[in-house]
């Protein structure tokens, strides 16, 4: 599990973003920020690993990189990780749907924190870990059954079909 995180991880280096919403550079760069500020908020290694991984689809996905993120991580995280990443643009997209939809349960709070690091993680100037010491530090102590499949399960609500 991992070299497959972090090759994936790696896979945003140099991965260009619009520079209106995103003047911090790179995936790489952004995702790293995004991480270090849920590290700073909560001791959640699964909201850790979605802050971490939510843009992964941004290496390879020319259409829509959360849900083609979420897909190519379906195999290594568990699943409310993929749910996190596949819906993280949710609140952007949908905001009132979305907030009506999941009204008072822990999947919106953990979408409005994740959105709240994503908006967060844009700044030029950060410090920010390796790609590598973000991996062994995710992974490292943590209860790999809350990270892989078999772990804590997606929240029940699927915001694809009900936003569509």
């Amino acid at each position: 599990m991992h070299q497959d995180l972090l090759d994936l991880l790696l896979a945003l280096d140099r991965v260009p973003q619009d520079p209106r919403w995103h003047p911090e550079g790179d995936a790489l760069f952004h995702s790293l920020q995004v991480f270090d500020l849920a590290r700073r908020e909560t001791a959640d290694r699964a909201l850790w690993a979605a802050a971490l991984l939510h843009d992964v689809g941004k290496a390879f996905a020319a259409a829509d990189h959360a849900e083609d993120g979420a897909d190519a991580l379906a195999e290594l995280v568990c699943p409310r990780v993929v749910w996190l990443v596949r819906h993280h643009l949710h609140l952007l997209r949908a905001p009132g749907p979305t907030k009506r939809r999941l009204r008072r349960t822990s999947a919106l709070a953990d979408l409005a924190r994740l959105r709240r690091w994503d908006l967060g993680g844009r700044s030029p100037a950060a410090t920010v870990l390796s790609p590598e010491a973000a991996v062994e530090l995710l992974l490292d102590g943590a209860d790999l059954s809350l990270l892989s499949i078999g772990g804590e399960p997606a929240p029940a609500h699927d915001l694809r079909k009900e936003l569509a």
